[in-house]
């Protein structure tokens, strides 16, 4: 075999249509072998003799796509320095643009032996391993653009691939719970026809079924545990993994982007799956384990401030360099929009404390591929200091989780919840105003993939976790929801008929609210997971979303409220509100307006009310203040939002001064929420009745 010195960059395997240049980092191994693996279980070794700045190189003519390899390190073992070198570990390559096969459990891929943590384990793990694959880089993607959607015209659809898909009766079985079928027209035109312009996609990185979870018959289903950032999880191929699974990703992002649809990826840059000093030896713990990890005062321990027993080492140039050169790969080479940091609070550690200016924040600010697109925040981690909302750079939006807790306790009647309200349902400006971000930062849930679903949030008082085999000790135990008077499923109908109010209540506040929308899988008709508020490892029909037979009044009120957001400006601002006239518009009204149930303006004893639960919000369609994209005057209807989060019947007073005619658009007592232009005509003056636990929206044309 020929063996040519090669490049040091790119790392990882390159291929270029005559041969494949291999690249890997470590200052910690003596020397690096490149392992060949054949379909008979051979391998062949190639010492990489080539070394510039710790990485380790070789090209190979003649190596092809679809060649399975790994790594072998040979260094020192010496936990207690932090040293977890064994040449015994096949370990995966960090830049593996695809990885082939799934990890078969057992001692010989952890690097001691389980009665004895402080010996050396020898075993060969290679039989027991997934492998690296090189990938053919070439892909036709024809006229293929990024729709660029702006931040006030975005809807987010939370989905994971097999949940969203296994299940789905127009699907081909082949296809279901794949890439492919996420390019299937049956999936596209439900998105397209719900409003949806960018899906969420939870984590598609290669990531590993838990040891843990293997053993009791269960699966990591939503995929938090990442150890290949350059490669599509194999399992949602429909046709392979010897590199098909790369092709069948991007011919999805391929027919999305074709649909108008963003694809934004759920990414777990915070841990790996190598977990903490008793966790497998897969990558990079057999590379560098002192490079990648941070490591605690005694360097056997690796710093936890993810809950999953490590975190990497953020202020590590290598560790930088993998992030970005992993970002900018899934930008430039598989087309996606954008991306969701898991737990990014981490991200920003670079000794313990968060700092909003670590050097992660700085190399996306000033990269030219990466600061484009869109970049979101899970603005928290469970380290100390770890809740983070509103403080991460202008070029963030975050997951705002004080949306999600305020609009959840104003609907099940916790006091106090008025004012705050008010903050989250104009775009949280209290949180980013300050330091230059708008609206937009705020990106608005209810409900998400950890937690419960939006039935179960109307269905349960407590979490029903016992599928899990931890005794309903995991998931979070309080969740601001309420049952409405019956835990779980009831044949009470006054109890369906005030959960089916309650679901249309939290779908209608998202949508009227400003900063940008994001609604979870099957939420859109009520998908349950029977009280599981964790269905992290439930990768069966409990976690997977049941399509419904036809259309359900549900779905049609959610798809009626994302359109009327986006036919209508005034819910999707991108400046905060004044709270007074706009120069300009020749409008003496207010561009927001806040009045009592009696149409009277409120005051300050108003909001302080602690049993308030009830208020009138007026939107100034003629007192929006931001130009549209030629500079023109955007000018809209005004409305009238009334809720009624209290537990009696209320009489709103339409405001005498905003307005002299109103129609009703949107009443979440009634199953249909109002089809449009079936709504009664009120006046100025006159008393609307709305029944408990429901919101009431008039439109006055401009």
């Amino acid at each position: 075999m020929q063996v040519w010195p090669g490049q040091a960059y790119p790392l990882g395997a390159t291929y270029d249509g005559a041969g494949t240049n291999f690249a890997v980092f470590s200052e910690a191994a003596d020397r690096m072998e490149l392992c060949l693996l054949h379909d008979d279980g051979s391998e062949t070794a190639v010492e990489l003799r080539e070394s510039d700045a710790f990485v380790r190189h070789a090209y190979l003519p003649g190596i092809m796509p679809g060649q399975r390899y790994g790594f072998r390190a040979h260094g020192p073992y010496d936990p207690g320095r932090g040293l977890r070198g064994n040449s015994a570990k096949l370990l995966l390559d960090p830049y593996a643009h695809a990885v082939s096969g799934r990890i078969d459990w057992g001692e010989e891929v952890y690097g001691y032996h389980f009665g004895s943590p402080q010996r050396r384990n020898d075993l060969d793990s290679a039989p027991h391993m997934m492998t690296s694959v090189v990938v053919n880089p070439y892909f036709d993607w024809g006229d293929d653009r990024p729709p660029r959607t702006p931040y006030n015209e975005t809807v987010i659809y939370e989905a994971h691939v097999k949940g969203l898909t296994m299940l789905h009766p127009e699907l081909p079985d082949e296809l279901r719970g794949t890439y492919a079928a996420l390019a299937h027209p049956a999936v596209i035109d439900h998105l397209t026809e719900l409003g949806v312009t960018a899906l969420e996609l939870m984590p598609v990185h290669q990531f590993v079924n838990d040891h843990r979870l293997v053993d009791m018959g269960l699966n990591n289903y939503w995929g938090y545990n990442t150890i290949g950032f350059f490669a599509p999880h194999n399992a949602y191929a429909s046709w392979g993994d010897r590199g098909e699974q790369v092709l069948e990703f991007k011919s999805a992002v391929r027919a999305l982007h074709a649909a108008g649809i963003e694809v934004i990826l759920d990414v777990v840059y915070n841990h790996t799956a190598e977990g903490n000093h008793l966790g497998p030896t897969l990558s990079f713990r057999g590379l560098d384990n002192a490079s990648y990890y941070r490591l605690t005062d005694d360097p056997q321990y690796y710093m936890d401030t993810t809950g999953t027993g490590n975190s990497l080492l953020m202020r590590s140039p290598h560790v930088l360099q993998l992030i970005m050169d992993s970002l900018r790969h899934w930008v430039t080479e598989m087309h996606v929009d954008g991306f969701r940091f898991d737990l990014a609070a981490t991200l920003a550690r670079q000794f313990h404390e968060v700092d909003r200016l670590s050097s992660f924040f700085d190399l996306v600010q000033q990269d030219p591929v990466v600061s484009q697109v869109k970049l979101i925040a899970e603005p928290w981690d469970v380290g100390e200091g770890g809740y983070q909302v509103g403080n991460f750079p202008p070029l963030w939006t975050e997951w705002n989780g004080k949306y999600r807790d305020t609009v959840r306790d104003l609907w099940r009647g916790e006091p106090r919840t008025l004012a705050e309200f008010a903050s989250r349902l104009t775009g949280s400006s209290d949180l980013y105003q300050g330091d230059g971000r708008r609206p937009l930062a705020s990106i608005n849930f209810v409900t998400c993939h950890d937690g419960f679903t939006l039935h179960d949030l109307v269905s349960y008082n407590e979490k029903h976790n016992e599928a899990n085999g931890e005794d309903n000790q995991d998931g979070e135990s309080h969740n601001r929801s309420w049952n409405c008077g019956a835990e779980g499923e009831t044949d009470d109908q006054d109890v369906l008929a005030l959960r089916a109010r309650q679901l249309r209540n939290f779908v209608a506040t998202l949508m009227l609210s400003q900063g940008v929308p994001m609604l979870s899988h099957g939420d859109e008709f009520a998908r349950t997971q029977g009280g599981n508020n964790n269905a992290y490892c439930q990768d069966n029909e409990v976690a997977w979303v049941h399509w419904p037979d036809g259309e359900t009044t549900l779905l049609a009120f959610t798809r009626a409220m994302a359109w009327l957001r986006r036919d209508h400006p005034v819910f999707r601002r991108r400046r905060f509100f004044h709270g007074r006239p706009v120069e300009g518009t020749h409008d003496e009204l207010s561009d927001i307006s806040w009045f009592t149930p009696e149409g009277e303006e409120m005051t300050q004893e108003d909001w302080d009310a602690a049993q308030a639960r009830a208020l009138t919000v007026f939107l100034n369609g003629n007192a929006i203040s931001e130009p549209g994209e030629r500079g023109e005057r955007i000018s809209d209807d005004s409305f009238l939002l009334m809720f009624n989060a209290s537990a009696e019947p209320l009489d709103f007073v339409v405001p005498v001064n905003q307005g002299a005619q109103w129609q009703v658009v949107v009443d979440t007592a009634r199953e249909d929420g109002v089809p449009p232009g079936t709504g009664t005509k009120v006046r100025a003056g006159e008393r609307v009745t709305l029944v408990d636990r429901s919101l009431t929206v008039l439109q006055r044309p401009a």
